[in-house]
């Protein structure tokens, strides 16, 4: 029988820090696509113009894994943008 996330989140044993960090991911790579697919780009030519390979993007994208911090870099500079560090809301 098939686990719910919950389940086996559960199972993997994930604090609250490492969840925070998660939600974090996910949010950036929300932002970015958001980003792109306002530009009206695809994830081809927002690789060409970044220098990379599109399955790059389609990885970054996926959120399959950690995005490097070298990685991002490169994807915001070309849409405009930048990381920044702000403090957290509560």
């Amino acid at each position: 029988m098939a686990k719910t996330w919950k389940e086996v989140k559960s199972e993997l044993h994930i604090s609250e820090e490492e969840q925070s960090l998660i939600e974090l991911e996910k949010e950036l790579i929300r932002a970015m696509i958001k980003i792109r697919e306002e530009r009206g780009l695809t994830q081809a030519e927002l690789a060409e113009l970044c220098k990379v390979k599109q399955p790059a993007i389609a990885r970054l994208e996926t959120g399959g894994h950690s995005p490097r911090l070298d990685s991002l870099l490169k994807v915001l500079g070309p849409l405009g943008y930048t990381l920044q560090i702000v403090p957290r809301k509560h």
